[in-house]
């Protein structure tokens, strides 16, 4: 089957909307396979303005700031799928997005290094005490002097979470001569030779400096609080490059203007401006060695072009194939191709008697399944029909009818 003939639905009258300034890498892998309707924004959109742009969407492209929220799916009445071109999928109403049957990719891994090397690099800067000097020379002042600078060799990282960035911390840390203990919620394999810790108490009281990679949920907000931090080391700096409610920014400037702490580097923060050179305000601002970056952990042109790849991919292949791998609101389906015969997804209410109905509507009307494959999550199911090419013309029609179907598409 060519590439041109992937779904029967004219790829001219798909509509694709990315937001946030999405790598060009992803607009012109769709652009390169004749998807030539898709429009590209700068900035997120609020709530208001996406319901107006997203009527006609079939494809929604957005990276972390645009929130989709249940109104916005409730407008979006031809939306097959949202692709999240970032780490994270919290910015999605996903109870919603799966009552809607829309499907919701992201790419969890493909900024990794880039948040792991800046990680390694703030570090560095930290315990050398980089930033007051750099703040000296630029206001004219020499101050060449070793009082508390130090090296990161023979020193230990306490890693709070051992996904996927923390692991390559790991590796990267141990390879300029540094010690690692880890903690994580899930046992986890140590790569190299890190040591897993039993509890956070005993990680943050050997480490001379902590970085956090875990998660935004109820149980890690404000996991680095005031208590928490008197169990740190005398002296040691703290990294935070996951999420902004994790860090109790108050009790963390204490810490910091009591010299208990040595620094810290602040990558995310509870609240955030919406765009570029919208007003910042934190009371971080303006402590002694303390760096302060934009949400810039993953922003670099390699991680962009990976997260468009991957993504892109992803969307790809659930417009054109129907294959739900990946997704955090469809349940996973991979499908391997049918020749001689036309595709139809389903997505209904996980409930008794459906599928019944719908070999029973088919075999009704005479129509022959060749192929069925079905995956079902807690609220919905999603199945797969590939069907002799004697179809009948009215069988998208007659599968919209069946009871508790939510959405139905041929694919080709």
């Amino acid at each position: 089957m060519s590439e041109k003939k992937n779904t029967s639905y004219p790829k001219e009258k798909i509509n694709i909307l990315f937001l946030e300034n999405i790598s060009d890498a992803a607009t012109a892998q769709f652009a390169n396979t004749g998807y030539t309707n898709v429009k590209k924004l700068n900035g997120a959109l609020s709530e208001e303005e996406l319901i107006k742009e997203i009527k006609n969407v079939h494809i929604l492209g957005i990276r972390s700031k645009t929130m989709i929220t249940k109104k916005v799916l409730e407008a979006a009445s031809k939306l097959q799928a949202v692709g999240c071109f970032c780490i994270g999928v919290n910015q999605v109403d996903l109870k919603a997005a799966t009552k809607h049957g829309v499907a919701v990719f992201n790419a969890p891994y493909s900024n990794t290094r880039s948040v792991a090397e800046l990680v390694i690099g703030a570090s560095i800067m930290l315990v050398r005490k980089i930033i007051d000097k750099n703040k000296a020379a630029h206001e004219g002042s020499w101050m060449k002097d070793a009082k508390g600078s130090h090296e990161l060799r023979g020193k230990t990282l306490g890693i709070v979470g051992y996904g996927n960035i923390g692991s390559q911390v790991s590796v990267l840390a141990e390879a300029l001569g540094m010690k690692v203990n880890f903690y994580d919620v899930e046992t986890k394999l140590p790569l190299g030779n890190a040591t897993a810790c039993k509890s956070l108490k005993d990680l943050f009281k050997h480490s001379d400096v902590v970085t956090l990679h875990v998660p935004e949920l109820a149980s890690t907000k404000n996991l680095i609080n005031k208590s928490n931090l008197k169990l740190f080391k005398q002296g040691s700096v703290l990294i935070n490059y996951a999420r902004g409610e994790v860090v109790d920014i108050n009790a963390l400037k204490q810490a910091l203007e009591s010299g208990h702490l040595g620094g810290a580097a602040i990558d995310v923060f509870p609240v955030e401006p919406e765009k570029n050179g919208d007003v910042f305000n934190s009371p971080l601002q303006g402590l002694s060695n303390v760096l302060l970056t934009p949400h810039i952990g993953g922003s670099t042109q390699e991680a962009q072009n990976n997260i468009g790849l991957d993504v892109s991919s992803k969307l790809f292949n659930y417009l054109e194939k129907g294959i739900s791998t990946g997704s955090h609101s469809i349940p996973a389906l991979a499908l391997p191709p049918q020749e001689g015969a036309h595709r139809i997804l389903h997505i209904h209410e996980n409930v008794p008697g459906v599928m019944s109905q719908i070999n029973a509507t088919l075999s009704q009307n005479k129509i022959n399944i060749l192929g069925q494959y079905l995956k079902t999550n807690d609220t919905i199911g999603y199945v797969v029909l590939d069907i002799d090419k004697s179809i009948s013309k009215n069988a998208v029609e007659l599968l919209k009818n069946v009871k508790h179907s939510i959405k139905v598409r041929i694919l080709y």
